[in-house]
């Protein structure tokens, strides 16, 4: 069966217990149809970089599946008609990963990998100022 990442957004009136159900609802439609939900993520509420059927925030879930294509139709149309949902994208991926999503893992970062800015060397050896104070002139 192939692999499917399911990533939508949610409106931000919802409760988190809404959204889980949600999800339950969306994981349900795809164990029914003998699939398997290999992992399920809440990135929880974030801010939009612009305004979606005026919302400024809403409610991000990322799903893992392996599926038929029915059962992953089936979703897609609950998800279109859902008036709970502002977004949704599936994209099909060839094998699933491994770990957090990069969402989620903010320990592996590469700014956290870089030498801070003290251990550099600075810019002029010299500590002297770029203009002349008049009081020194």
């Amino acid at each position: 069966m192939p692999y499917y990442e399911v990533v939508f957004i949610a409106r931000q009136d919802l409760t988190d217990t809404q959204v889980k159900d949600m999800t339950a609802n969306f994981s349900k439609i795809i164990t029914d149809a003998k699939g398997k939900v290999h992992k399920t993520e809440f990135w929880g509420l974030k801010n939009f970089a612009y305004r979606i059927n005026k919302s400024r925030k809403g409610h991000y879930v990322l799903l893992e599946l392996e599926t038929e294509s029915d059962a992953l139709h089936e979703m897609e149309r609950l998800m279109r008609l859902s008036e709970d949902l502002l977004r949704h994208q599936v994209i099909r991926e060839e094998s699933l990963t491994e770990g957090p999503s990069c969402v989620m893992d903010k320990g592996g970062r590469d700014d956290d990998k870089r030498s801070s800015r003290d251990d550099k060397k600075p810019y002029r050896d010299d500590k002297k100022p770029y203009r002349k104070d008049k009081e020194a002139a």
